[in-house]
């Protein structure tokens, strides 16, 4: 058994595709253009890639991008100061801070000043609450990725037995929330295994579906894992870099190998991370069309 690729490249461009009809015919009808502002402090080149890379998509979906960008040196209070005013705007849809923050800020503090009805990375406590009951407004953009990906590929959930190995904040717990729901795409049984977890082998061998976010490169082998397993690799793991200066990436699973094992599986690059950037546009969709009641 060889197992077939789940294209996340090819999903998120199909998704973009119907986020952009979306927001012409939001325009159009209603007279709505969903606004996103990114906040950078700093000068952190990976965020300042992440950031440009977002620009160009709401620029690409017709979204109205606001960049505003802080130096280094900027105070917490200046910050909070700033993200008040973005709160109370009512042309202001989405608002996003890039993380890493600068040491003497805590992002925490930063991410929670953050207006619920505007967080877009579904990181406020609010949101993860609405997401643990089953309400949500916005859903951590990951993790949604993540279910998504299961759904396009039309993979089976209701019963199944998902083992999610990892347990950040980002995506272990939300996409373990996520899957338990009674819902479409979840009504699953979760297990959660961590660095603590022991004999991990004998649990990931139960999966059915197995989600892995450990940050350790090619963690999962293929004794770790049962014939005909679904595998999604959130890992992005720096292992080199190539002659041409490219950084050479991998995920947590080992996917030469386990790839011969499993019915479904994610390559690392060209899986999830695609996903995250389709999620937060279409977050930023949803609470425009939330603010003025459209369906």
């Amino acid at each position: 058994m060889t197992a077939q690729i789940i294209d996340g490249s090819a999903i998120s461009k199909t998704i973009i595709e119907e986020l952009k009809q979306e927001v012409a015919r939001l325009k159009e009808d209603h007279g709505v253009v969903p606004c996103l502002v990114t906040i950078l402090v700093g000068n952190d080149s990976a965020s300042q890639v992440y950031v440009r890379s977002k620009i160009k998509m709401c620029n690409y979906l017709g979204i109205l991008s606001k960049q505003i960008d802080l130096p280094e040196e900027t105070s917490e209070e200046e910050l909070l100061k700033v993200i008040k005013q973005l709160n109370v705007d009512p042309s202001i849809h989405g608002i996003l801070v890039q993380v890493p923050l600068p040491k003497h800020i805590k992002e925490n503090k930063v991410l929670f000043a953050i207006d619920p009805d505007k967080d877009v990375d579904g990181f406020h406590p609010t949101n993860v609450g609405r997401m643990v009951i089953g309400e949500p407004v916005f859903l951590p953009c990951t993790p949604h990725g993540v279910q998504v990906l299961l759904q396009r590929s039309n993979i089976e959930t209701k019963g199944a037995h998902v083992v999610v190995v990892g347990r950040s904040n980002i995506v272990g717990k939300p996409v373990a929330n996520i899957m338990v729901q009674k819902a479409l795409g979840a009504n699953a049984t979760v297990t959660i295994c961590h660095s603590a977890t022991k004999d991990i082998a004998s649990i990931t061998r139960q999966a059915d579906i197995l989600i892995v976010a450990m940050g350790k490169p090619k963690y999962i082998t293929a004794d770790m894992v049962k014939d005909g397993v679904v595998v999604i690799d959130v890992g992005v793991n720096q292992i080199g870099i190539s002659p041409a200066g490219k950084r050479i990436l991998c995920g947590d699973v080992d996917f030469e190998n386990v790839k011969e094992k499993a019915s479904y599986i994610t390559p690392v690059p060209g899986g999830v991370g695609p996903m995250t950037i389709a999620m937060l546009m279409d977050n930023t969709v949803r609470s425009a069309k939330i603010k003025y009641n459209l369906d």
